[in-house]
């Protein structure tokens, strides 16, 4: 596909989406029987930049927190992680809140549990008049996922407007369907996502959405060619491949397909990965991939760098991947010769 990184872009990639608190029992415990919770930054959109940023490009997030002690945590994560705060606007009013989500490990047969406490957060009252106009030439990506436009209304409208001008400016504009029951029914969200995906550069869709709820029918090969070409701007197409053995081991890969040169990208899975939280995966299988088509213009480095990331993230506590270039390029070089060092020294 086509060279998506610009040099005279202040960002690399820019992400909009809520940022969430995101509390956690210790160990294995249960939701329902834990006393005290760990707290984490976490969101889809900021997991992707966040795993970006550490492997050594400029990102952003765009966001909204509100301006009170928990949104300064929020921020100071956010800025820890090598983000821009640039783009983050602060929820003054006397009903600002913060979304938060309840996360809970699993363990055979007992599999991980998700509550969610974030209806009417700051985020979900962002509207397009807070942020300047500067925003829409700043960046080589613009990278949202259907969680973010499956929130509300107000936002799935914003995130419209936004998809539009940042493209009318150059962007590259990458979606991850990342569909989410809980949030809207299948209905509502094929009909919104069709609207967006006219615009879309980039897009991450798994395959089990892509048959359950685009209803697409044949091997995963089949499904891929015959979607982009009903949407025939969109330039790649990665759909993640997991095998789900327990709670604590998972197999994973990917497929990924150059629109324009009709070429297929895969290679072979991550096998037993010892899970310690599988949360932020999917994400960081996103940075890793936009990372590479940033860094290499490769769809090859695309899918070797989403894997490696995803496969490593699914070992790590939190939403986000804490790994750098280095670490990953390790983990690359281990999978491709098929061994790997018993330590680090």
């Amino acid at each position: 596909m086509k060279d998506i990184h610009n040099s005279n872009k202040e960002f690399c990639a820019l992400g909009f989406g809520e940022v969430m608190l995101r509390l956690s029992p210790g160990g294995k415990e249960r939701i329902s029987q834990c006393e005290t919770f760990e707290k984490k930054a976490g969101g889809s959109e900021l997991n992707v930049v966040s795993g970006i940023s550490q492997l050594g490009l400029r990102t952003g997030v765009i966001t909204k927190l509100p301006d009170n002690e928990i949104g300064k945590f929020i921020k100071n994560k956010i800025r820890y992680s090598g983000i821009s705060d640039d783009y983050i606007v602060y929820d003054t009013s006397s009903e600002k809140r913060l979304g938060i989500y309840y996360s809970e490990s699993g363990a055979y047969p007992r599999v991980p549990t998700v509550v969610y406490d974030r209806r009417d957060s700051s985020f979900t009252k962002f509207v397009e008049s807070d942020i300047n106009d500067d925003v829409y030439s700043s960046c080589d990506v613009f990278h949202v996922s259907g969680i973010t436009i499956g929130l509300c209304e107000n936002i799935r409208n914003t995130v419209i407007e936004m998809i539009k001008k940042f493209k009318e400016n150059g962007a590259a504009i990458s979606f991850d369907v990342n569909y989410r029951a809980n949030l809207w029914d299948e209905e509502t969200a094929r009909k919104t996502i069709n609207t967006i995906l006219p615009y879309v550069d980039i897009l991450f869709v798994s395959e089990e959405t892509l048959r359950k709820m685009f209803r697409q029918t044949g091997t995963l090969k089949e499904i891929q060619k015959n979607f982009t070409s009903l949407f025939p701007d969109i330039a790649a197409i990665f759909s993640t491949v997991r095998t789900v053995t327990s709670p604590t081991r998972h197999n994973f890969t990917s497929l990924a397909y150059d629109c324009e040169e009709q070429t297929f990208y895969e290679e072979s899975p991550y096998m037993d990965i010892e899970v310690v939280d599988r949360i932020g995966s999917g994400d960081a299988y996103v940075a890793g991939a936009l990372f590479g088509l940033l860094k290499f213009q490769s769809l090859k480095e695309a899918v070797k760098f989403g894997n490696a990331m995803a496969a490593v993230k699914n070992t790590i506590p939190g939403d986000m991947t804490a790994c750098d270039y280095n670490d990953i390029a390790r983990v690359i070089d281990a999978h491709t010769k098929g061994r790997t060092s018993e330590m680090v020294r």
